[in-house]
């Protein structure tokens, strides 16, 4: 499988469990079996939603619409992005929201760094209390733009989430899934990937202030450990009820991890199932999406489902994914597996 193959399908995996999850987003897990029963595909989302109410089926949030601003501006900026200008972007992007009648409005660690940062506080500074998962889902395209060599990996993640998640809980957990995905795309195997996520988020938990909370790559090897073997309402138990669907990166980007380590085979069940949990369902399964999509490939996800969710949204993913695969040609690594017993 060629490495374009598997940027695009990283993306697209993105955009189709943001998607999935939109209907369902911070409702219950009783509330989404009352109102969609079981989702196994698509759907519109209810008058009841309280985020998204009456969005067509297909139609992503802001974690890919987040992703693809710092994909445009990692292109833009050749490899960097500035704080202040992701800034600007991120508040446009709100303003535009509003504008639309949305209420996907910035999250609560990057809205109180920008807050932060207008009132003059160093961007070094604004994202010292960051812990929730908004760098870790919109992080999938500095992994498309970097090598998965843990120091270059991590500096390029630090360097795009510390304005609003500079902390050892946001770092840690944006590493996870930028390394997972980074890996994926140079062919390691679902488990190599897994392991490299837990490698980085250990080293990513030195980064950045220290805030106090579950280690996210003890929990994620825990998790992974846990749920291998459970039928799918078991593990859906499991996640809901132990592992948490909240923003908390402990929770959420944990929870996006054992989905994929139990159903890492069958992606689309993966993201099904995270739409149905409850909670934060549309970063869970777009994290989920990322990484199984960085392992299968846009070749293998569903064309039906991948051509509506680009149909509905306009998405145009091709130069986004080269743009951001040349930067990563620009940054040769020499990492060397390391495989686990």
């Amino acid at each position: 499988m060629q490495i374009r193959d598997r940027a695009l399908g990283a993306l697209t995996g993105l955009a189709l469990g943001d998607a999935l999850g939109m209907p369902t987003q911070s409702m219950s897990r009783e509330a989404i079996r009352r109102h969609y029963g079981p989702v196994r595909s698509l759907v519109d989302a209810v008058s009841a939603q309280p985020i998204s109410p009456g969005l067509p089926a297909g139609t992503v949030t802001d974690d890919t619409e987040q992703a693809l601003l710092v994909a445009e501006l990692l292109i833009d900026g050749g490899g960097r992005i500035d704080p202040k200008a992701f800034a600007r972007a991120l508040l446009d992007w709100e303003a535009d929201m509003i504008r639309r009648e949305l209420a996907d409005l910035l999250g609560p660690s990057t809205k109180r760094a920008l807050e932060l940062l207008e009132s003059g506080v160093d961007p070094e500074e604004a994202g010292r209390t960051g812990t929730t998962n908004g760098a870790a889902m919109r992080i999938t395209p500095v992994a498309i733009a970097t090598p998965p060599d843990l120091d270059g990996l991590l500096d390029a993640v630090v360097d795009a989430s510390k304005l609003t998640h500079n902390t050892s809980l946001g770092i840690a957990a944006a590493a996870a899934v930028a390394a997972a995905v980074s890996a994926g795309l140079e062919g390691a195997d679902a488990s190599t990937a897994l392991d490299h996520a837990e490698d980085a988020a250990a080293a990513g938990a030195r980064r950045g202030h220290w805030s106090a909370g579950g280690d996210i790559a003890a929990r994620i090897r825990w998790a992974r450990r846990w749920v291998r073997g459970m039928d799918p309402d078991t593990l859906a138990d499991a996640v809901c009820d132990v592992i948490g669907t909240s923003v908390a990166s402990q929770e959420s980007v944990v929870a996006a991890f054992a989905l994929a380590e139990a159903l890492g085979d069958r992606p689309v069940q993966a993201l099904t199932l995270a739409a149905e949990l409850g909670g934060d369902t549309d970063t869970v399964a777009a994290i989920c999406g990322a990484v199984l999509g960085a392992q299968h490939g846009l070749s293998g996800l569903p064309v039906d489902l991948t051509t509506t969710v680009r149909e509905v949204n306009g998405l145009d993913l091709d130069p986004v994914a080269d743009g951001l695969l040349q930067l990563r040609s620009t940054r040769p690594g020499t990492f060397q597996w390391r495989r686990r017993p």
